[in-house]
């Protein structure tokens, strides 16, 4: 027996192609760019930088004037606090740091320096197309870390081992945005004309992505005469390059902006109820803004770039329901809408909403601009049937964030609503706002508790957001009425009047009108910083509503539901508590901080002004 084992093992032991197998599981680096289904998927792969857009659990809005998040110990208030520093710089959504960013610029440069010589056939165009999804996401994952860090170094070649030296300092910000413009120019190019799949890059991206770059690089914060006269920390700073431009004239910044946003406004297949010549109804204004945040009934003809999700794949952009959603309904109340944003959307004549004004705070959810009642739900806003410990106790399916009067065995007795942090379900997961998020939630009442997921996808680059793009360019180069003109479209289709101011009152108008159009779409932590506002804006301390309702004499009601003929309403606005969060602006938040490690690993890296 012991001859035989013996023979196999010598004669399998010398046979190279015993031996030589290759695993299973994986693909050789050198058959990759031989095939071109390895290929594809290589360059499919690097979409998995973009992770689940902004639907993580914790939401980039809850680092602005948007929305509080509820859960302690995830490093938000670090940062809303301005306590961020290189060694602890609170959460960071890691689609944006600098280490996943530049683990996949490598993949994309591995991508490009691939496709230069492929070993497959050109079948279709197919190598056009992997290069410019290529470009496409290597300026995408530029854009990333130019936005939140400044200037960063740019590396197209590909590290391998035994390099002599693996450090880089940082390029200038105009080196940056050039880079990133001529990336997105290229993609544009080698796309243009290619049938792409919803998910993937296109000429369409490209053409946005490059629209949003040229509107950020034209912006006060990166006019380095008016960002230094602005902060006295950025005016310390030694290389203002790396923020900014230094010089060159700002005016044609503006006009290139413009002319990319313009070429993105007049693609056909794009947009959605933008021909409207007069305001919707308030309903429909709701339901259009709704249609867009669900991608639903033409609504879909705004994502130029996004991220879908599918019901057999666990991912938290399926659970936006469950993350957000009210505690009354076994949700989390994740990242709730705070008082800041709630006042500033406007009332449905097109005046300001003013708490000085009694009519104004008796109802303060009456006739107000249609989206707040699709992006925000408040007290009494009529959603999904109750569910599990909720079933029974609001027949009327109503949002209860209140303090009500009930009687009870003939007295009167406080009931405090199932969606507050008294609620007789999951306190612990109560709003400490008076607010939840609507948008992006899907209305349908089949999903109603946490084991159901959703499939509404996230708009990385959306038609609207180029329409304003334009139109903020079109405000800077003094083209007021080109900008009021698709300004009001925008409002038209929300159930808004024309706005007819101009100068400096129509920029804040169009500011403000930005902040509602894009709530929770990650534009307004970008935005803020870049109008050099956020002092006065990502600075306020969070603002919430109390509510109470007394019963009216005579009324005898033994479960609640909203009733003006049986309550009388009080709402009453109030700092929240700093013990759960105490907001502060710092100027070095400006830019967030390279972290420790990087820099120790680079010492030609620079860091941003304020964290040394």
């Amino acid at each position: 027996m012991l001859i035989i084992i013996a023979s196999f093992f010598f004669a399998t032991g010398c046979n190279d192609d015993f031996v030589n197998t290759k695993p299973l599981t994986e693909v050789p680096a050198e058959d990759v760019w031989k095939d071109v289904g390895f290929a594809t998927a290589f360059v499919t792969e690097l979409y998995g930088g973009l992770g689940v857009g902004g639907f993580n659990e914790q939401m980039l809005a809850s680092l602005t004037d948007e929305s509080l998040f509820t859960h302690p110990g995830r490093g938000i208030n670090t940062v809303t606090e301005a306590r961020s520093n290189p060694a602890d710089r609170g959460w960071i959504n890691s689609t944006l740091d600098w280490g996943p960013m530049y683990q996949r610029i490598r993949a994309c440069n591995i991508a490009l320096e691939s496709l230069q010589d492929p070993q497959f056939e050109n079948t279709g165009g197919i190598v056009e197309q992997l290069k410019g999804e290529s470009h496409f996401m290597r300026a995408y994952y530029y854009h990333q870390l130019l936005r939140y860090f400044g200037g960063v170094p740019i590396v197209e070649e590909v590290y391998g081992l035994n390099e002599a030296d693996y450090t880089v300092s940082r390029n200038t910000f105009e080196e940056c945005v050039n880079f990133i413009v001529a990336e997105c120019d290229e993609a544009a190019s080698l796309l243009n004309g290619k049938d792409m799949a919803s998910g993937r890059a296109s000429r369409a991206a490209a053409l946005a992505l490059k629209s949003r770059v040229l509107l950020y690089a034209a912006s006060d914060l990166h006019d380095m005469p008016t960002a230094t006269a602005n902060s006295a920390t950025i005016a310390s700073f030694e290389e203002p390059a790396i923020l900014g431009y230094t010089g060159g004239d700002r005016q044609e910044r503006w006009q290139r902006a413009k002319e990319a946003a313009k070429v993105v406004v007049d693609l056909p297949e794009f947009g959605y109820a933008f021909g409207l010549d007069a305001p919707a109804s308030p309903e429909e204004g709701k339901e259009n803004y709704m249609n867009i945040a669900l991608a639903k009934l033409g609504g879909e003809n705004e994502l130029i770039f996004a991220r879908y999700f599918i019901d057999a794949k666990t991912e938290d952009g399926g659970w936006v329901g469950r993350n957000n959603g009210p505690n009354g309904y076994h949700n989390w109340a994740g990242n709730t809408p705070i008082q800041n944003l709630v006042d500033d959307y406007e009332m449905l004549d097109g005046s300001t909403f003013d708490w000085e004004n009694p009519d104004h705070a008796a109802s303060p959810y009456e006739n107000r601009d249609p989206r707040l009642d699709a992006t925000i739900l408040h007290d009494a806003s009529d959603w999904k049937p109750r569910v599990g410990s909720g079933l029974g106790k609001d027949p009327a399916n109503q949002i209860q964030t209140g303090q009500y009067e009930i009687i009870s065995e003939g007295n009167k007795v406080p009931y405090f609503g199932l969606d507050t942090r008294k609620s007789s379900v999951e306190d612990w997961n109560g709003t400490h706002t008076g607010y939840y998020m609507r948008k992006f939630i899907d209305p349908n009442p089949a999903i109603t508790d946490m084991n159901t997921r959703q499939q509404i996808p996230w708009p990385f680059l959306r038609y609207t957001e180029a329409v304003l793009n334009y139109v903020e360019a079109c405000i800077e180069v003094g083209e007021d009425d080109e900008a009021k003109k698709w300004l009001n479209k925008i409002r038209f289709r929300a159930g808004m009047p024309e706005i007819t101011e101009t100068g400096d009152a129509l920029r804040e108008r169009y500011r403000n009108e930005r902040r509602i159009e894009l709530a929770y779409e990650e534009h307004r932590y970008h935005d803020a910083r870049r109008w050099m506002i956020a002092p006065e804006t990502l600075g306020q301390k969070a603002r919430i509503i109390h509510i109470t309702a007394t019963l009216k004499p005579g009324k005898e009601v033994t479960m609640y539901r909203y009733d003006k003929e049986n309550y009388d309403y009080v709402y009453t606005p109030s700092d929240i508590n700093p013990g759960i969060e105490n907001r502060q602006w710092l100027d070095k938040m400006y830019y967030l901080p390279i972290a420790r490690d990087e820099i120790n690993r680079n010492d030609k890296l620079l860091q941003n002004p304020g964290y040394d």
